[in-house]
Protein backbone atom coordinates (compact mmCIF):
# COMPACT_ATOMS: atom_id res chain seq x y z
CA UNK A 1 0.00 0.00 0.00
CA UNK A 2 1.18 3.50 -0.77
CA UNK A 3 0.88 6.31 1.80
CA UNK A 4 -0.87 8.59 -0.71
CA UNK A 5 -2.31 8.26 -4.25
CA UNK A 6 -0.04 10.78 -5.83
CA UNK A 7 2.46 11.31 -8.63
CA UNK A 8 2.90 13.98 -11.29
CA UNK A 9 2.30 15.07 -14.85
CA UNK A 10 4.92 14.92 -17.56
CA UNK A 11 7.61 17.53 -17.15
CA UNK A 12 6.91 20.76 -19.01
CA UNK A 13 9.58 21.19 -21.66
CA UNK A 14 9.08 24.93 -21.80
CA UNK A 15 12.61 25.93 -22.54
CA UNK A 16 13.84 24.26 -19.37
CA UNK A 17 17.34 24.12 -20.75
CA UNK A 18 17.27 27.71 -21.91
CA UNK A 19 19.62 29.92 -19.90
CA UNK A 20 18.04 32.72 -17.96
CA UNK A 21 17.33 35.54 -20.33
CA UNK A 22 17.37 39.18 -19.47
CA UNK A 23 13.99 39.87 -17.90
CA UNK A 24 12.74 42.51 -20.29
CA UNK A 25 9.47 42.70 -22.12
CA UNK A 26 11.28 41.63 -25.33
CA UNK A 27 13.09 38.66 -23.76
CA UNK A 28 10.69 35.91 -24.97
CA UNK A 29 11.32 36.90 -28.60
CA UNK A 30 14.81 35.40 -28.26
CA UNK A 31 13.14 31.97 -28.13
CA UNK A 32 12.71 30.80 -31.78
CA UNK A 33 9.49 28.84 -31.22
CA UNK A 34 7.85 31.70 -29.35
CA UNK A 35 8.99 34.10 -32.08
CA UNK A 36 7.30 31.89 -34.70
CA UNK A 37 4.10 31.58 -32.65
CA UNK A 38 4.10 35.30 -31.92
CA UNK A 39 4.42 36.15 -35.62
CA UNK A 40 1.59 33.78 -36.42
CA UNK A 41 -0.51 35.30 -33.65
CA UNK A 42 0.14 38.79 -35.04
CA UNK A 43 -0.94 37.74 -38.54
CA UNK A 44 -3.98 35.92 -37.19
CA UNK A 45 -5.11 38.96 -35.23
CA UNK A 46 -4.54 41.28 -38.17
CA UNK A 47 -6.92 39.00 -40.08
CA UNK A 48 -9.41 39.03 -37.21
CA UNK A 49 -9.47 42.82 -36.98
CA UNK A 50 -9.75 43.25 -40.74
CA UNK A 51 -12.70 40.87 -40.71
CA UNK A 52 -14.37 42.57 -37.73
CA UNK A 53 -13.90 46.07 -39.14
CA UNK A 54 -15.19 45.09 -42.57
CA UNK A 55 -18.16 43.22 -41.10
CA UNK A 56 -19.09 46.01 -38.69
CA UNK A 57 -18.80 48.69 -41.35
CA UNK A 58 -20.71 46.60 -43.87
CA UNK A 59 -23.52 46.19 -41.35
CA UNK A 60 -23.82 49.99 -41.05
CA UNK A 61 -24.33 50.11 -44.82
CA UNK A 62 -26.97 47.34 -44.68
CA UNK A 63 -28.94 48.79 -41.76
CA UNK A 64 -28.91 51.80 -39.41
CA UNK A 65 -30.36 49.92 -36.42
CA UNK A 66 -27.96 50.04 -33.40
CA UNK A 67 -28.97 46.53 -32.30
CA UNK A 68 -27.98 44.99 -35.66
CA UNK A 69 -24.62 46.80 -35.57
CA UNK A 70 -23.95 45.71 -31.97
CA UNK A 71 -24.93 42.11 -32.78
CA UNK A 72 -21.90 41.85 -35.09
CA UNK A 73 -19.78 41.92 -31.93
CA UNK A 74 -22.10 39.38 -30.28
CA UNK A 75 -21.94 37.01 -33.26
CA UNK A 76 -18.15 37.21 -33.23
CA UNK A 77 -17.73 36.52 -29.51
CA UNK A 78 -20.67 34.26 -28.59
CA UNK A 79 -19.13 31.08 -30.12
CA UNK A 80 -16.16 31.37 -27.77
CA UNK A 81 -18.59 31.40 -24.86
CA UNK A 82 -20.58 28.44 -26.20
CA UNK A 83 -17.70 26.30 -27.52
CA UNK A 84 -14.78 27.40 -25.39
CA UNK A 85 -14.84 24.49 -22.93
CA UNK A 86 -15.11 21.67 -25.53
CA UNK A 87 -12.37 23.37 -27.55
CA UNK A 88 -10.15 23.69 -24.49
CA UNK A 89 -10.71 20.03 -23.60
CA UNK A 90 -9.76 18.97 -27.13
CA UNK A 91 -6.64 21.13 -27.00
CA UNK A 92 -5.59 19.35 -23.80
CA UNK A 93 -6.17 15.81 -25.06
CA UNK A 94 -5.15 16.14 -28.75
CA UNK A 95 -1.92 17.14 -30.46
CA UNK A 96 -1.94 20.91 -29.95
CA UNK A 97 0.06 21.62 -33.10
CA UNK A 98 -2.36 19.77 -35.38
CA UNK A 99 -5.32 21.29 -33.62
CA UNK A 100 -3.87 24.77 -34.09
CA UNK A 101 -3.42 24.11 -37.82
CA UNK A 102 -7.04 22.99 -38.18
CA UNK A 103 -8.30 26.20 -36.60
CA UNK A 104 -6.30 28.31 -39.06
CA UNK A 105 -7.79 26.60 -42.11
CA UNK A 106 -11.28 26.79 -40.63
CA UNK A 107 -10.91 30.57 -40.43
CA UNK A 108 -9.56 30.69 -43.98
CA UNK A 109 -12.55 28.75 -45.29
CA UNK A 110 -15.00 31.06 -43.52
CA UNK A 111 -13.29 34.11 -45.01
CA UNK A 112 -13.56 32.62 -48.51
CA UNK A 113 -17.30 31.98 -48.14
CA UNK A 114 -17.88 35.50 -46.84
CA UNK A 115 -15.83 36.93 -49.70
CA UNK A 116 -17.87 35.04 -52.29
CA UNK A 117 -21.16 36.16 -50.70
CA UNK A 118 -20.08 39.80 -50.90
CA UNK A 119 -18.81 39.50 -54.49
CA UNK A 120 -22.10 37.91 -55.58
CA UNK A 121 -24.01 40.70 -53.78
CA UNK A 122 -26.14 38.24 -51.81
CA UNK A 123 -25.07 39.44 -48.38
CA UNK A 124 -27.85 40.40 -45.94
CA UNK A 125 -27.76 41.32 -42.22
CA UNK A 126 -28.77 37.79 -41.10
CA UNK A 127 -26.26 36.14 -43.47
CA UNK A 128 -23.50 38.50 -42.35
CA UNK A 129 -24.22 37.62 -38.72
CA UNK A 130 -24.24 33.89 -39.55
CA UNK A 131 -20.85 34.03 -41.29
CA UNK A 132 -19.45 36.21 -38.50
CA UNK A 133 -20.65 33.52 -36.08
CA UNK A 134 -18.86 30.85 -38.14
CA UNK A 135 -15.69 32.92 -37.96
CA UNK A 136 -16.20 33.12 -34.20
CA UNK A 137 -16.29 29.31 -34.09
CA UNK A 138 -12.75 29.33 -35.49
CA UNK A 139 -11.70 31.84 -32.84
CA UNK A 140 -13.26 29.61 -30.17
CA UNK A 141 -11.08 26.72 -31.35
CA UNK A 142 -7.89 28.78 -31.76
CA UNK A 143 -7.63 30.78 -28.54
CA UNK A 144 -7.46 27.97 -25.95
CA UNK A 145 -4.76 26.01 -27.80
CA UNK A 146 -2.63 29.11 -28.37
CA UNK A 147 -2.98 30.11 -24.70
CA UNK A 148 -1.82 26.63 -23.66
CA UNK A 149 1.16 26.62 -26.03
CA UNK A 150 2.77 29.81 -24.72
CA UNK A 151 3.68 28.56 -21.20
CA UNK A 152 4.93 25.38 -22.87
CA UNK A 153 7.65 27.23 -24.80
CA UNK A 154 8.41 30.14 -22.45
CA UNK A 155 10.09 29.82 -19.01
CA UNK A 156 7.77 30.71 -16.13
CA UNK A 157 9.67 33.89 -15.09
CA UNK A 158 9.19 35.26 -18.61
CA UNK A 159 5.50 34.42 -18.82
CA UNK A 160 4.25 37.95 -17.88
CA UNK A 161 6.47 39.42 -20.62
CA UNK A 162 5.30 36.80 -23.13
CA UNK A 163 1.67 37.58 -22.36
CA UNK A 164 2.41 41.30 -22.64
CA UNK A 165 3.97 40.66 -26.07
CA UNK A 166 0.81 38.82 -27.04
CA UNK A 167 -0.99 42.00 -26.04
CA UNK A 168 1.38 43.93 -28.30
CA UNK A 169 0.51 41.59 -31.17
CA UNK A 170 -3.19 41.97 -30.46
CA UNK A 171 -3.01 45.74 -30.32
CA UNK A 172 -0.55 46.16 -33.18
CA UNK A 173 -3.10 44.20 -35.18
CA UNK A 174 -5.74 46.60 -33.84
CA UNK A 175 -3.80 49.31 -35.71
CA UNK A 176 -2.62 47.38 -38.76
CA UNK A 177 -5.86 45.48 -39.36
CA UNK A 178 -8.22 48.47 -39.37
CA UNK A 179 -5.77 50.59 -41.39
CA UNK A 180 -5.43 47.92 -44.07
CA UNK A 181 -9.15 47.21 -43.99
CA UNK A 182 -9.99 50.92 -44.25
CA UNK A 183 -7.61 51.40 -47.16
CA UNK A 184 -9.03 48.37 -49.01
CA UNK A 185 -12.64 49.37 -48.32
CA UNK A 186 -11.98 52.86 -49.67
CA UNK A 187 -9.95 51.80 -52.70
CA UNK A 188 -11.12 48.35 -53.80
CA UNK A 189 -14.18 47.37 -51.79
CA UNK A 190 -15.10 45.34 -48.72
CA UNK A 191 -14.83 41.98 -50.50
CA UNK A 192 -11.08 42.38 -50.88
CA UNK A 193 -10.68 42.67 -47.12
CA UNK A 194 -12.07 39.15 -46.84
CA UNK A 195 -9.80 37.98 -49.67
CA UNK A 196 -6.72 39.21 -47.81
CA UNK A 197 -8.09 37.71 -44.59
CA UNK A 198 -8.27 34.28 -46.27
CA UNK A 199 -4.74 34.58 -47.69
CA UNK A 200 -3.24 35.48 -44.30
CA UNK A 201 -5.09 32.63 -42.59
CA UNK A 202 -3.81 30.09 -45.13
CA UNK A 203 -0.23 31.36 -44.86
CA UNK A 204 -0.39 31.21 -41.06
CA UNK A 205 -1.51 27.59 -41.28
CA UNK A 206 1.46 26.68 -43.46
CA UNK A 207 3.88 28.42 -41.08
CA UNK A 208 2.57 26.35 -38.17
CA UNK A 209 2.87 23.18 -40.27
CA UNK A 210 6.66 23.77 -40.44
CA UNK A 211 6.90 23.54 -36.63
CA UNK A 212 7.99 20.05 -35.54
CA UNK A 213 6.56 19.94 -32.03
CA UNK A 214 6.90 16.60 -30.26
CA UNK A 215 3.55 15.36 -28.99
CA UNK A 216 3.77 12.97 -26.04
CA UNK A 217 0.52 11.01 -25.74
CA UNK A 218 -0.44 9.72 -22.31
CA UNK A 219 0.25 6.00 -21.76
CA UNK A 220 -3.24 5.86 -20.27
CA UNK A 221 -4.71 6.96 -23.60
CA UNK A 222 -6.77 10.02 -24.41
CA UNK A 223 -9.30 11.34 -21.97
CA UNK A 224 -12.89 11.12 -23.05
CA UNK A 225 -14.22 14.52 -24.09
CA UNK A 226 -17.08 14.71 -21.56
CA UNK A 227 -14.83 13.51 -18.75
CA UNK A 228 -12.15 16.04 -19.72
CA UNK A 229 -14.74 18.83 -19.69
CA UNK A 230 -16.01 17.74 -16.26
CA UNK A 231 -12.49 17.71 -14.82
CA UNK A 232 -11.75 21.15 -16.28
CA UNK A 233 -14.87 22.64 -14.71
CA UNK A 234 -14.08 20.95 -11.39
CA UNK A 235 -10.58 22.39 -11.38
CA UNK A 236 -11.86 25.93 -11.87
CA UNK A 237 -14.69 25.46 -9.36
CA UNK A 238 -12.23 24.31 -6.68
CA UNK A 239 -9.77 27.19 -7.29
CA UNK A 240 -10.68 30.36 -5.40
CA UNK A 241 -8.13 32.35 -7.41
CA UNK A 242 -9.52 31.26 -10.79
CA UNK A 243 -13.11 31.91 -9.74
CA UNK A 244 -12.12 35.41 -8.65
CA UNK A 245 -10.23 36.07 -11.91
CA UNK A 246 -13.13 34.83 -14.05
CA UNK A 247 -15.68 37.02 -12.30
CA UNK A 248 -13.46 40.10 -12.67
CA UNK A 249 -12.66 39.49 -16.32
CA UNK A 250 -16.34 38.89 -17.14
CA UNK A 251 -17.34 42.13 -15.40
CA UNK A 252 -14.58 44.12 -17.09
CA UNK A 253 -15.44 42.98 -20.61
CA UNK A 254 -19.19 43.18 -19.98
CA UNK A 255 -18.82 46.92 -19.47
CA UNK A 256 -15.77 47.79 -21.57
CA UNK A 257 -17.28 46.18 -24.68
CA UNK A 258 -19.76 49.06 -24.89
CA UNK A 259 -16.97 51.18 -26.35
CA UNK A 260 -16.05 48.70 -29.10
CA UNK A 261 -19.55 47.47 -29.89
CA UNK A 262 -20.93 50.97 -30.44
CA UNK A 263 -17.75 52.49 -31.91
CA UNK A 264 -18.97 52.43 -35.55
CA UNK A 265 -21.97 54.55 -34.56
CA UNK A 266 -19.86 56.80 -32.34
CA UNK A 267 -17.48 57.36 -35.27
CA UNK A 268 -20.36 58.25 -37.63
CA UNK A 269 -21.74 60.93 -35.32
CA UNK A 270 -18.40 62.75 -34.91
CA UNK A 271 -17.83 65.77 -37.11
CA UNK A 272 -16.80 64.41 -40.52
CA UNK A 273 -17.15 60.83 -39.27
CA UNK A 274 -16.65 58.10 -41.87
CA UNK A 275 -14.84 54.77 -42.32
CA UNK A 276 -11.51 56.54 -41.90
CA UNK A 277 -12.64 57.96 -38.57
CA UNK A 278 -13.64 54.51 -37.35
CA UNK A 279 -10.24 53.17 -38.37
CA UNK A 280 -8.44 56.05 -36.65
CA UNK A 281 -10.26 55.44 -33.37
CA UNK A 282 -9.43 51.72 -33.40
CA UNK A 283 -5.81 52.50 -34.25
CA UNK A 284 -5.64 54.99 -31.37
CA UNK A 285 -6.84 52.35 -28.93
CA UNK A 286 -4.24 49.91 -30.25
CA UNK A 287 -1.50 52.53 -29.99
CA UNK A 288 -2.39 53.15 -26.35
CA UNK A 289 -2.15 49.44 -25.57
CA UNK A 290 1.23 49.08 -27.30
CA UNK A 291 2.60 52.16 -25.55
CA UNK A 292 1.72 50.94 -22.07
CA UNK A 293 3.50 47.62 -22.69
CA UNK A 294 6.82 49.47 -22.69
CA UNK A 295 6.23 50.71 -19.14
CA UNK A 296 4.21 47.77 -17.82
CA UNK A 297 7.08 46.22 -15.77
CA UNK A 298 7.53 49.56 -14.00
CA UNK A 299 3.78 49.95 -13.52
CA UNK A 300 3.71 46.55 -11.79
CA UNK A 301 6.25 47.81 -9.26
CA UNK A 302 3.74 50.38 -8.02
CA UNK A 303 0.45 48.65 -8.78
CA UNK A 304 -0.02 44.91 -8.67
CA UNK A 305 -2.91 42.46 -8.59
CA UNK A 306 -6.27 43.93 -7.65
CA UNK A 307 -4.98 47.51 -7.45
CA UNK A 308 -3.84 47.37 -11.06
CA UNK A 309 -7.16 45.82 -12.13
CA UNK A 310 -9.20 48.47 -10.33
CA UNK A 311 -7.07 51.33 -11.65
CA UNK A 312 -7.34 50.00 -15.20
CA UNK A 313 -11.10 49.65 -14.85
CA UNK A 314 -11.48 53.22 -13.60
CA UNK A 315 -9.39 54.57 -16.50
CA UNK A 316 -11.40 52.49 -18.98
CA UNK A 317 -14.63 53.89 -17.55
CA UNK A 318 -13.26 57.43 -17.81
CA UNK A 319 -12.38 56.86 -21.48
CA UNK A 320 -15.90 55.54 -22.10
CA UNK A 321 -17.43 58.63 -20.48
CA UNK A 322 -15.32 60.93 -22.64
CA UNK A 323 -16.36 59.04 -25.77
CA UNK A 324 -20.01 59.39 -24.75
CA UNK A 325 -19.76 63.17 -25.16
CA UNK A 326 -16.84 63.55 -27.62
CA UNK A 327 -17.76 66.06 -30.37
CA UNK A 328 -14.79 65.44 -32.67
CA UNK A 329 -11.68 63.31 -33.25
CA UNK A 330 -9.51 65.74 -31.28
CA UNK A 331 -11.28 64.63 -28.11
CA UNK A 332 -12.05 61.07 -29.20
CA UNK A 333 -8.52 60.02 -30.21
CA UNK A 334 -6.89 60.75 -26.79
CA UNK A 335 -9.82 59.02 -25.07
CA UNK A 336 -9.37 55.90 -27.19
CA UNK A 337 -5.61 56.01 -26.58
CA UNK A 338 -6.23 56.07 -22.80
CA UNK A 339 -8.82 53.32 -23.17
CA UNK A 340 -6.26 51.13 -24.94
CA UNK A 341 -3.74 51.64 -22.14
CA UNK A 342 -6.32 50.77 -19.49
CA UNK A 343 -7.58 47.78 -21.45
CA UNK A 344 -4.16 46.15 -21.79
CA UNK A 345 -3.13 46.77 -18.17
CA UNK A 346 -6.33 45.19 -16.85
CA UNK A 347 -6.47 42.29 -19.30
CA UNK A 348 -2.77 41.46 -18.90
CA UNK A 349 -2.97 41.46 -15.10
CA UNK A 350 -5.97 39.10 -15.13
CA UNK A 351 -4.44 36.86 -17.81
CA UNK A 352 -1.18 36.44 -15.86
CA UNK A 353 -3.15 35.57 -12.71
CA UNK A 354 -5.09 32.89 -14.60
CA UNK A 355 -1.99 31.37 -16.22
CA UNK A 356 -0.11 31.23 -12.91
CA UNK A 357 -3.00 29.34 -11.30
CA UNK A 358 -3.09 26.57 -13.96
CA UNK A 359 -0.87 23.47 -14.29
CA UNK A 360 -0.03 22.38 -17.83
CA UNK A 361 -2.32 19.33 -17.92
CA UNK A 362 -5.46 21.47 -17.62
CA UNK A 363 -4.13 24.74 -19.03
CA UNK A 364 -6.10 24.78 -22.30
CA UNK A 365 -9.33 23.97 -20.46
CA UNK A 366 -8.68 26.65 -17.87
CA UNK A 367 -7.79 29.28 -20.45
CA UNK A 368 -10.78 28.29 -22.56
CA UNK A 369 -13.01 29.10 -19.59
CA UNK A 370 -11.09 32.34 -19.14
CA UNK A 371 -11.90 33.17 -22.76
CA UNK A 372 -15.49 32.10 -22.16
CA UNK A 373 -15.69 34.64 -19.35
CA UNK A 374 -14.31 37.31 -21.70
CA UNK A 375 -16.53 36.44 -24.62
CA UNK A 376 -19.61 35.76 -22.54
CA UNK A 377 -19.24 39.19 -20.99
CA UNK A 378 -18.49 40.78 -24.37
CA UNK A 379 -21.34 39.06 -26.19
CA UNK A 380 -23.93 39.86 -23.54
CA UNK A 381 -22.55 43.36 -23.08
CA UNK A 382 -22.67 44.17 -26.81
CA UNK A 383 -26.31 43.13 -27.01
CA UNK A 384 -27.16 44.91 -23.73
CA UNK A 385 -25.56 48.25 -24.57
CA UNK A 386 -26.86 48.08 -28.14
CA UNK A 387 -30.41 47.55 -26.86
CA UNK A 388 -30.09 50.37 -24.33
CA UNK A 389 -28.80 52.65 -27.09
CA UNK A 390 -31.76 51.62 -29.27
CA UNK A 391 -34.40 52.49 -26.67
CA UNK A 392 -32.59 55.59 -25.33
CA UNK A 393 -29.43 57.01 -26.94
CA UNK A 394 -25.76 56.24 -27.50
CA UNK A 395 -24.76 58.71 -24.78
CA UNK A 396 -27.05 57.18 -22.15
CA UNK A 397 -25.84 53.67 -22.93
CA UNK A 398 -22.17 54.67 -22.67
CA UNK A 399 -22.65 56.55 -19.40
CA UNK A 400 -24.45 53.62 -17.77
CA UNK A 401 -21.72 51.21 -18.93
CA UNK A 402 -18.95 53.44 -17.51
CA UNK A 403 -20.56 54.01 -14.11
CA UNK A 404 -21.73 50.44 -13.49
CA UNK A 405 -18.39 49.06 -14.71
CA UNK A 406 -16.41 50.86 -12.01
CA UNK A 407 -18.91 50.11 -9.25
CA UNK A 408 -19.21 46.40 -10.06
CA UNK A 409 -15.43 45.90 -10.22
CA UNK A 410 -14.98 47.62 -6.86
CA UNK A 411 -17.61 45.32 -5.33
CA UNK A 412 -16.05 42.22 -6.91
CA UNK A 413 -12.56 43.05 -5.61
CA UNK A 414 -13.85 43.73 -2.11
CA UNK A 415 -16.19 40.73 -2.04
CA UNK A 416 -14.08 38.00 -3.71
CA UNK A 417 -10.80 37.58 -1.89
CA UNK A 418 -8.35 34.76 -2.45
CA UNK A 419 -5.24 33.90 -0.46
CA UNK A 420 -3.06 35.95 -2.80
CA UNK A 421 -0.44 33.19 -2.69
CA UNK A 422 0.65 31.34 -5.81
CA UNK A 423 0.72 27.57 -5.54
CA UNK A 424 3.79 25.66 -6.63
CA UNK A 425 2.44 23.83 -9.68
CA UNK A 426 5.74 22.12 -10.50
CA UNK A 427 5.06 18.45 -11.46
CA UNK A 428 6.05 15.91 -8.80
CA UNK A 429 6.65 12.17 -8.86
CA UNK A 430 6.95 11.65 -5.12
CA UNK A 431 4.53 8.72 -5.04
CA UNK A 432 4.51 5.37 -6.71
CA UNK A 433 1.64 4.63 -9.07
CA UNK A 434 -0.45 1.72 -7.71
CA UNK A 435 -0.43 -1.56 -9.63
CA UNK A 436 -3.28 -4.05 -9.48
CA UNK A 437 -3.32 -7.52 -11.03
CA UNK A 438 -7.12 -7.42 -10.96
CA UNK A 439 -7.66 -3.84 -12.10
CA UNK A 440 -11.34 -3.36 -13.03
CA UNK A 441 -12.12 -2.49 -16.64
CA UNK A 442 -15.29 -0.61 -15.77
CA UNK A 443 -16.98 0.86 -12.73
CA UNK A 444 -16.04 3.41 -10.11
CA UNK A 445 -13.01 3.02 -7.86
CA UNK A 446 -13.13 3.95 -4.18
CA UNK A 447 -9.94 4.75 -2.28
CA UNK A 448 -9.77 5.21 1.50
CA UNK A 449 -6.95 6.57 3.67
CA UNK A 450 -7.14 5.97 7.42
CA UNK A 451 -5.67 8.62 9.73
CA UNK A 452 -5.06 8.40 13.46
CA UNK A 453 -4.89 11.84 15.05
CA UNK A 454 -4.95 13.50 18.45
CA UNK A 455 -8.65 14.28 19.18
CA UNK A 456 -7.54 17.60 20.69
CA UNK A 457 -6.36 18.68 17.23
CA UNK A 458 -9.47 17.43 15.40
CA UNK A 459 -10.78 20.89 14.50
CA UNK A 460 -7.52 21.93 12.81
CA UNK A 461 -7.29 18.56 11.04
CA UNK A 462 -10.83 18.79 9.65
CA UNK A 463 -10.13 22.34 8.41
CA UNK A 464 -6.97 21.14 6.64
CA UNK A 465 -8.85 18.25 5.06
CA UNK A 466 -11.06 20.75 3.25
CA UNK A 467 -7.96 21.69 1.30
CA UNK A 468 -7.48 17.98 0.59
CA UNK A 469 -11.04 17.88 -0.75
CA UNK A 470 -10.31 20.75 -3.15
CA UNK A 471 -7.06 19.10 -4.23
CA UNK A 472 -8.71 15.73 -4.98
CA UNK A 473 -11.60 17.27 -6.89
CA UNK A 474 -9.25 19.49 -8.90
CA UNK A 475 -7.36 16.37 -9.95
CA UNK A 476 -10.60 14.86 -11.27
CA UNK A 477 -12.12 12.76 -8.49
CA UNK A 478 -15.90 12.28 -8.70
CA UNK A 479 -16.50 12.81 -4.98
CA UNK A 480 -14.73 13.20 -1.64
CA UNK A 481 -15.82 12.58 1.93
CA UNK A 482 -14.22 12.62 5.36
CA UNK A 483 -15.58 9.91 7.68
CA UNK A 484 -15.26 10.09 11.48
CA UNK A 485 -15.36 6.89 13.53
CA UNK A 486 -17.90 7.48 16.32
CA UNK A 487 -16.36 4.67 18.38
CA UNK A 488 -12.79 6.00 18.08
CA UNK A 489 -12.63 9.83 18.24
CA UNK A 490 -9.10 9.88 16.81
CA UNK A 491 -9.85 7.77 13.71
CA UNK A 492 -10.71 9.57 10.45
CA UNK A 493 -11.10 8.02 7.00
CA UNK A 494 -10.65 10.04 3.80
CA UNK A 495 -12.74 8.54 1.00
CA UNK A 496 -12.19 9.45 -2.67
CA UNK A 497 -14.27 8.10 -5.57
CA UNK A 498 -12.92 8.04 -9.13
CA UNK A 499 -14.83 7.48 -12.36
CA UNK A 500 -12.75 4.41 -13.29
CA UNK A 501 -9.40 2.72 -12.64
CA UNK A 502 -7.89 4.62 -15.56
CA UNK A 503 -9.12 7.94 -14.20
CA UNK A 504 -7.77 6.95 -10.79
CA UNK A 505 -4.32 6.40 -12.33
CA UNK A 506 -4.65 9.61 -14.33
CA UNK A 507 -4.75 11.59 -11.11
CA UNK A 508 -1.17 10.44 -10.47
CA UNK A 509 -0.18 12.38 -13.61
CA UNK A 510 -1.69 15.58 -12.21
CA UNK A 511 0.01 16.02 -8.87
CA UNK A 512 2.09 19.12 -8.21
CA UNK A 513 4.56 20.20 -5.56
CA UNK A 514 1.69 22.02 -3.82
CA UNK A 515 -0.19 18.72 -3.51
CA UNK A 516 2.90 17.05 -2.03
CA UNK A 517 3.26 19.87 0.50
CA UNK A 518 -0.40 19.41 1.43
CA UNK A 519 0.23 15.67 1.91
CA UNK A 520 3.07 16.43 4.31
CA UNK A 521 0.86 18.78 6.33
CA UNK A 522 -1.79 16.07 6.63
CA UNK A 523 0.78 13.47 7.68
CA UNK A 524 1.94 15.84 10.43
CA UNK A 525 -1.39 15.16 12.16
CA UNK A 526 -1.00 11.36 11.89
CA UNK A 527 0.23 9.95 15.22
CA UNK A 528 0.33 6.22 14.44
CA UNK A 529 3.81 4.70 13.88
CA UNK A 530 2.77 3.34 10.48
CA UNK A 531 1.73 5.53 7.50
CA UNK A 532 -2.00 5.98 6.85
CA UNK A 533 -3.52 2.74 5.60
CA UNK A 534 -4.58 3.03 1.95
CA UNK A 535 -7.25 0.69 0.56
CA UNK A 536 -8.74 0.61 -2.91
CA UNK A 537 -12.07 -0.90 -3.84
CA UNK A 538 -13.87 -1.50 -7.13
CA UNK A 539 -17.63 -1.04 -7.11
CA UNK A 540 -18.93 -4.27 -8.61
CA UNK A 541 -22.62 -3.36 -8.57
CA UNK A 542 -24.93 -0.61 -7.42
CA UNK A 543 -27.66 -0.99 -4.86
CA UNK A 544 -31.01 -2.05 -6.30
CA UNK A 545 -34.47 -1.58 -4.77
CA UNK A 546 -36.00 -4.66 -3.13
CA UNK A 547 -38.74 -6.30 -5.15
Amino acid sequence: MTPFPDAAPATNKAAVATPAAVQTVWGPLKIPVFRMLWGTWLAANVSMWMNDVAAAWMMTSLTTSPIWVALVQTASTLPVFLLGLPSGALADILDRRRYFIITQFWLAGTAVVLCVAVLLDVITPPLLLALTFANGVGLAMRWPVFSALIPEVVPRPQLPSALALNGVAMNASRIIGPLVAGALIASAGTAYVFVLNAVLSVLSGFVIMRWRREHSPSPLGRERLLSAMRVGMQFVNQSARLRSVFVKVALFFLHSTALLALLPLLARRLVGGDAGTFTLLLASMGAGAITVVMILPRVRQFLSGNRLVLTGTLLQSFATLVMAFAPNVYVAVPAMFLGGMAWLCTANSLSVSAQMALPDWVRARGMSMYQMAIMGGSAFGAALWGQIATVSSLTVSMVIAAVTGSISMFIAIRGMKDSGQEEDLTPSRDFKVPVSETAPRTGHVVMTLEYRIDPARAEAFVALMQQSRRSRLRQGALSWELLHDLGEPGRYVEQVVDESWTEHLRRFDRVTAADVALRDRKLAFHIAPEPPVVTRYAIESSARPLS
